[in-house]
């Protein structure tokens, strides 16, 4: 078997949807074993979970194995952000750290192999991607509404300190409460003690969640909702407009077969 054919062979197996299925299972198996090791569990159960957390670290190994084998440019599959953190968790699980220093971090970076399922889900990279994407817009909406905090902070600071100074001593305080109030955390209790000194406190409550927990918060969820869209149609444009290897594939032994009927009819038009 030829280079060529075993590299199509492994595009073939990580492209199969049965194969991505039989990983987010591994990947979702191994979110479990992790979560049994915070239990108090006997020593015998311990050791079981032991040998699945090897086994998991070797079908992880096996499965990038496919993916790099499977690239048709190997130097390509390093420029993949995804591909060099999935390469960095399977490595870093084969080291046996357990009995070290570096347990601590051995068993961390266990936890993120739950991540992977980012990368081996499209439908997931499309969503992180687009959120990075969005961070720059979010950024100017946070920078805004922090102002709206702070501005609400030092009047309620100013205002209730003497009603409440473990709601409204200072103004780091203060803005602990009025996260509390944008969450709507039991924020009837904080605005009622208020209004018994000053009625119409109830003023600034409403204005504050109505600007944050209304007006800003649907900004934040309609940037990321059109990042999301446009990263949809950009995914949506290059299936459409690029064939897949597969179907490259077929385009090319249907061409060779054609080719070879039609040297076929010549040599068989030269010796009638």
């Amino acid at each position: 078997m030829n280079t060529n054919s075993l590299q199509q062979r492994f595009l073939a197996l990580r492209s199969n949807k049965g194969f991505e299925l039989f990983v987010v299972g591994v990947i979702l198996f191994s979110a479990i074993v992790v979560g049994a090791k915070t239990y108090d569990l006997p020593p015998s159960v311990l050791t079981a979970v032991a040998w699945l957390d090897y086994f998991i670290t070797v079908i992880f190994l096996i499965e990038l194995l496919v993916r790099f084998v499977g690239e048709e440019q190997k130097r390509n599959f390093f420029k993949s952000g995804w591909n060099i953190f999935d390469t960095v968790i399977v490595i870093a699980s084969l080291v046996p750290v357990d009995e070290s220093e570096m347990a601590f971090i051995g068993r961390l970076l266990r936890i993120f192999r739950v991540l992977r399922m980012v990368s081996i889900i499209p439908e997931l990279r499309v969503l992180l991607n687009s959120l990075l994407k969005a961070l720059p817009q979010l950024g100017y909406v946070m920078l805004l509404m922090f102002i709206i905090f702070y501005i609400y902070a030092a009047i309620g600071a100013t205002m209730f300190a003497s009603i409440n100074p473990e709601l409204w001593g200072d103004i780091s305080i203060s803005l602990l409460t009025l996260f509390r109030v944008m969450t709507f955390e039991d924020w009837t209790d904080v605005m009622y003690e208020t209004m018994t000194v000053y009625g119409f406190s109830w003023i600034y409550y409403l204005s504050f969640i109505f600007l944050t927990a209304f007006a800003f918060l649907n900004m934040v969820i309609g940037i990321v909702v059109s990042v999301i869209e446009k990263e949809n149609a950009i995914e949506e444009a290059a299936h459409s407009t690029e064939p897949s290897m597969a179907q490259l594939h077929e385009e090319i032994q249907s061409l060779k077969a054609m080719i070879s009927k039609l040297a076929s009819d010549d040599t068989n038009k030269g010796q009638s």
